[in-house]
This record gives structure tokens, C-alpha cells and sequence, in this order.
């Protein structure tokens, strides 16, 4: 549970810094009504949305122990094509939305430095003193990730442990002068407020702060297991309730605020004068977890993108020996960038709120579309009941997605990263179906014959002893049409042994299985890897483990099949070939078909070649460029004319 803390809750555990705050600011004068208005409507949100959809619902779709949108998709997919859509837009927005939490998180901490009377003067909210202390921790925070986080990642769990009871001991103490407070949690209040004040729709927005982390805390399931998440999760609400109830009650004791004060924060003000700069530095350790978390989280998210077939290649590091913990430079300097733009366009965290919350509406209904189909299919639960509860989340949803809308204005920072990111799955989704609708497969057995006979013919120079080819073909008695053109038919490729390896991705995280199939003696074998979405395929080490446990129970001999070398006992060459498929200049296809094609093979030209993708040595590893003929062109009217010089002579 300790370890539960600090992985699963900083996002929305950090929430409390700016909430509250942001509600009474747009809800114009501070009155009773409105105070426990806002209560009444945290309350119910935390209750509905976090802890009924996720804490009790969502978290039941667990894929092998592990959680997020791309994991309840594997679960769900085979039930309809089209579930790929709500799973590409639901991670693009939570991947770009997520840029601004670092900087909205940490913000708000440092800002809490402005209250100390002796920094009062030179902490000055937007002011370049706290864009510069922002920026630094983001710096160093980034600059670490390529090592990983396993020696600071022990302290995570008693940091926010520490983080929440402070929160819930502050929280008590105002709450304790102010009892009757309690009665906000009636959902009369909010229900109120949400009718008869002017724009108490609108405050929708600002409420939906207080869950913006559900969808990461989902995300992050096989982090941790669903039973200690469910239970933490009982003293994390507690600690947030209890601590907006003692914003609220100090606010209901400030007879002279009409309009709340620029630069005034509820959560600030219950601190004590001299614990203030002790919770300032539990509060900015505090947001930088809950940032760290979400960099991991996008780690993981792209990664199972990749697997998947939903993101380009790209270069994917593990800096540790713990299972899970990734690292894709990439993405981390990408994040880097957004984080650091959007606090040099905001620079306050008050701004920032005006534009957070928008994409995270998305991608939250994006996850109910898809756990509708985990309930009912998979889960077999009465259709009544399911679409109950999705007309209940849909309704609340969409009421926070309409009261976020306003938001776009504020956002349109955001909307070339949202757009790229979406953009960049649409295409490499839609462009993987035509391309694998083209490819073409042989019977394998047919081309036993050729092969043997072109191992045996010494009058072609041995291109290896063992020769490596990846193959897409699930059936293990056919081949694609273009190894075989790449053995035969360009410069002849003789080998004593021929190797086709297949990867499964499976919808489980994290299986690793093997199987070898020898289907000719000695000279053509078949491996198939059974790999989860979330193993990376590195294909080097994989066969070289398939070897290694083939010689030990003597199934192979990989003695050089050289004469030379033979009686020296020197182990045999292996060599892969990769095929690059590349877009012919030869194809008539529709423009729709062409701009996906030609957007797919910009982005891979890009992105990571398959060699390193699949983890393998340069120097084992041959390079073949294929070119793909979607559309042949075709009804090519060409005139066959005389040459001039025959016209002539028979003129003469």
C-alpha cells in the first residue's frame, strides 16, 4: 500500500493545490451557497466518477494484472474493427493532455512560496524568479529519466504518505472549527448550485479537476494490483475530502471576501505561518512525483503502442533491471518540450487550470465506449444493467466535455500536439491494414525442393551458414512471397540452414513462449515467439536464448559447417535479412489510399529502422529494400512506331 501511494495516486493526489482555488474564482462572489455548491459537486464527483467507474468498475479489466486504455482494448478488440478508434483517441489525448500536469503541479507548489512574508516581495506569481525554479525542476526531472528511477523510487511511498496525512491533518484542523461544513456533502447543494447559479454549468469544468488523475490511476494498475489500489484508495479520499472541507470552512469564516483575491489560495492559506515553508517542500515533492508518474505512464503507453502497431518504431531503453521500467528518449524529450512550452505560454498555475481537463474528458469516455464491450462480452453481464451504467457515465461525461469545451479557447496550444498524436496512430493503424491486405504467402512445403537443391549447389558462394529471415505468416507451412523472391531470385542466397521466425503478439502483457518446429532435417527451421504486448521483441537475444537451450539438449549443432574451421570447433555464422518495404512509384491507388501510404512511409523514414526495432546486431544483419505494388498501373496505351531510318529506306 505504501508503494500503492507513490505510484498510483500523485496525479490526482496533487489536485487539492488548485481546485478548490479555481472553483471560487470562476464562481465570481464567495458566498455560502456557492461554497458548499463546490463541495457538494468534489464530493460526488470523487465518489462517482473515481470511485464507482474506476476504483470498483473499471479496475475489474485487468489484462494479466496490468491496466490502461491499450490493455482494455487487447481485451476487447476481437469483438469489433472499429474499437481501435476510440483506443487511438483516447491515448492521444491523455498522452497530450498529460503535458500540462508537470507544469500545473509544480507550479502551484512554488507559488505557495509567495506567501512566506520574507519571499513575499520577489515570489511573485508568472514572474520569471518562479518560471525559472519551474523550469530547473522540470529540467532535472527529464534529464533523469534515462536512469531510471529505481534509487529514488523507494522514497516515493513515505513522500506521499507524508503528502496525505498533511493533507488530511490541515484538512481536520479547520474542519474541527467548522463542523457544520459537513453538510456540503448533501448533493442538494450541489445540485443548486448547478441550476440556479449563472454559470453553474459552467463550473463543471473547474469540478472536473478533481479527477483529472482516474484515467492515470487506471493506467497504472499493474504497477501495484487492483486490491491495493481499491483499499489505499478509502484513506487517499479521506485525506482529499477531508482537506477540501477545511479549504471550504476557511473560506466560510472570511467574512471579507466578496470575490476571492488574486493570488489568495485556499489550500495555502489553512497552513500555518510557521509550517509553511516545510509543506511548500512536501507539496513541490509531492507534484514531482505525480509528474514522474506520468512520464512513466507515457513510457508505457507509447511502448504498448509500438507492440500493437499503433505507434512507429522507436528506440525503447531499460535502465534498470525492474520489469516494466522503460525508457524511449523520444517521447521523453518530446513531453520535455511540451512541458516546458506550456509553462513559458502560461506561467501561472491559475492559467494553466483555464486550459487543463479538456482532453482527459475524452479519453475517460473513450474508456467507457471500450469497458461497455469488456462488461458485456467478456464480463457477460445482463445488457440492462450495462447500459444503465453507460447512459449514467456518458451522462456525466458529457456534461463535464460540454462544460470543458470552453476550455479549446484556451488551448489551442495544445491542439497541434493532440492532432500529431492521433494523426500519427490513425495513419500507422490504417496504413499496416493495406499493407498487410497486399502481402502474399506460398506454400512452404513447395519450396522445399528449390531449397535443398540451392543449399547443395557449390557452384553459388555460401551466403551463410545460417540464414534468418522474419516472417509474418501465422500459418507455419506457408511463407511470404518476398523471402522467397529474396532467396531465389535476386543474387542467390545459399545456406546450410534456413531460419524463419514468426512473432505473436498476444493480448496478455507479458507472456514469453517459444516454439521450434524443424521442417526439414537440418536445413529449415521454424521459430515462433509468443510475446505480450507489453515484451519488447528483441529478437537478437530471444533466438540467441532459443539457440543456446536447442545445442544443450542436443537439437542443434551450430559447429562451422566450414572444413577449415570444422576441426577447430569454431561456432557457425548466422545472419539475418531484413526486408524494407518502400512505396513503389508503380500504383494507382485512390488519393485517400495515397496520403495515408505516403504519411505512413514519411513517418517510418523517420522513425527506428526494424533492425534496431527488433534489437539486431548491424554487423549479423543484411538490409533488403522491397518495393510495395498496392495498385499496379495499369491500361498503359503505348504505340509501337517504326524507326526513322527504316521509314526512309523504304521511301528510297
Amino acid at each position: 500500500m505504501l508503494i500503492t501511494l507513490g505510484i498510483i495516486f500523485g496525479d490526482i493526489g496533487t489536485s487539492p493545490l488548485y481546485t478548490f482555488q479555481v472553483l471560487l474564482k470562476e464562481g465570481g462572489k464567495v458566498d455560502e451557497a456557492l461554497v458548499l455548491g463546490c463541495i457538494s459537486c468534489l464530493f460526488w464527483t470523487l465518489t462517482l466518477q473515481t470511485t464507482f467507474k474506476y476504483i470498483f468498475i473499471t479496475l475489474q479489466a485487468d489484462n494479466k494484472g496490468e491496466g490502461g486504455i491499450f490493455s482494455l482494448y487487447a481485451l476487447v478488440r476481437r469483438y469489433g474493427k472499429w474499437l481501435a478508434v476510440p483506443a487511438i483517441i483516447g491515448a492521444g489525448t491523455l498522452l497530450a493532455d498529460g503535458i500540462i500536469t508537470p507544469p500545473i503541479s509544480v507550479t502551484s507548489a512554488i507559488e505557495g512560496l509567495s506567501l512566506v512574508p520574507a519571499l513575499s516581495d520577489i515570489i511573485v506569481p508568472g514572474n520569471d524568479l518562479i518560471l525559472g525554479i519551474v523550469i530547473s525542476i522540470l529540467v532535472l526531472l527529464f534529464f533523469f529519466q534515462q536512469f531510471g528511477t529505481s534509487i529514488i523510487g523507494a522514497s516515493f511511498g513515505p513522500i506521499m504518505l507524508l503528502w496525505f496525512l498533511m493533507l488530511a491533518t490541515l484538512g481536520a484542523v479547520q474542519f474541527a472549527n467548522h463542523p457544520e461544513i459537513i453538510k456540503a456533502l448533501n448533493p442538494v447543494y450541489g445540485a443548486r448550485l448547478l441550476i440556479e447559479h449563472p454559470h453553474g454549468f459552467w463550473l463543471l469544468g473547474a469540478v472536473f479537476l478533481c479527477t483529472t488523475g482516474a484515467e492515470a490511476l487506471y493506467s497504472d494498475l499493474g504497477h501495484c494490483g487492483r486490491k491495493n489500489i481499491q483499499v489505499t484508495w478509502i484513506f487517499v479520499k479521506s485525506s482529499l475530502l477531508l482537506n477540501y472541507l477545511g479549504q471550504a470552512a476557511w473560506v466560510l469564516t472570511q467574512t471579507k471576501y466578496d470575490v476571492l483575491p488574486v493570488g489568495i489560495n485556499p489550500f495555502y492559506e489553512i497552513i500555518p505561518n510557521w509550517f509553511l515553508i516545510p509543506a511548500i517542500g512536501i507539496a513541490t515533492m509531492a507534484t514531482i512525483i505525480a509528474s514522474q508518474a506520468l512520464i512513466s505512464g507515457s513510457f508505457t503507453l507509447v511502448s504498448e503502442a509500438v507492440s500493437m502497431n499503433l505507434w512507429p518504431r522507436v528506440s525503447i531503453k531499460y535502465p534498470t533491471n525492474i520489469r516494466g521500467q522503460i525508457y524511449i528518449p523520444s517521447i521523453n524529450w518530446f513531453l520535455f518540450i511540451g512541458c516546458i512550452g506550456v509553462t513559458l505560454y502560461f506561467r501561472t498555475a491559475e492559467s494553466m487550470s483555464a486550459a487543463y481537463g479538456f482532453s482527459i474528458t475524452i479519453a475517460m469516455i473513450m474508456t467507457t465506449i471500450l469497458m461497455y464491450y469488456f462488461l458485456r462480452y467478456k464480463k457477460h453481464w445482463p445488457a440492462w444493467i450495462v447500459g444503465l451504467m453507460l447512459c449514467v457515465f456518458l451522462s456525466v461525461e458529457l456534461s463535464f466535455f460540454v462544460a470543458n469545451s470552453v476550455k479549446i479557447i484556451h488551448r489551442l496550444f495544445f491542439l497541434v500536439f493532440e492532432a500529431g498524436l492521433i494523426f500519427t496512430m490513425y495513419v500507422w493503424y490504417n496504413a499496416r491494414k493495406i499493407t498487410n491486405r497486399f502481402l502474399s504467402f506460398v506454400d512452404l512445403r513447395e519450396q522445399v525442393p528449390m531449397l535443398r537443391a540451392l543449399s547443395a549447389d557449390e557452384s553459388i558462394p555460401k551466403f551463410a551458414t545460417h540464414l534468418i529471415y522474419l516472417s509474418k505468416a501465422n500459418n507455419s507451412k506457408q511463407i511470404e512471397q518476398k523471402v522467397i523472391y529474396s532467396i531465389f531470385s535476386r543474387r542467390p542466397k545459399r545456406a546450410d540452414v534456413y531460419w524463419f521466425i514468426h512473432i505473436e503478439r498476444t493480448d496478455e502483457p507479458f507472456t514469453m513462449e517459444y516454439t521450434v518446429e524443424e521442417l526439414e532435417n537440418d536445413k529449415i527451421m521454424r521459430v515462433e515467439f509468443r510475446l505480450g504486448f507489453r515484451i519488447q521483441p528483441r529478437i537478437n537475444v530471444l533466438f540467441r536464448k532459443v539457440v543456446e537451450e536447442l545445442v544443450k539438449n542436443n537439437e542443434l549443432d551450430i559447429t562451422s559447417r566450414y572444413a577449415s574451421l570444422h576441426n577447430f570447433n569454431l561456432a557457425a555464422d548466422f545472419k539475418f535479412v531484413i526486408l524494407e518495404r518502400f512505396l513503389s512509384f508503380e500504383n494507382e491507388f485512390s488519393s485517400k489510399d495515397a496520403f495515408i501510404l505516403n504519411t505512413y512511409f514519411a513517418i517510418k523514414h523517420m522513425g527506428q529502422s526494424e533492425a534496431k526495432a527488433f534489437g539486431l546486431d548491424t554487423s549479423e544483419t543484411r538490409i533488403e529494400k522491397i518495393p510495395l505494388v498496392v495498385n499496379p498501373v495499369s491500361n498503359i496505351e503505348l504505340k509501337r512506331v517504326k524507326p526513322e531510318f527504316e521509314v526512309e529506306s523504304v521511301q528510297a
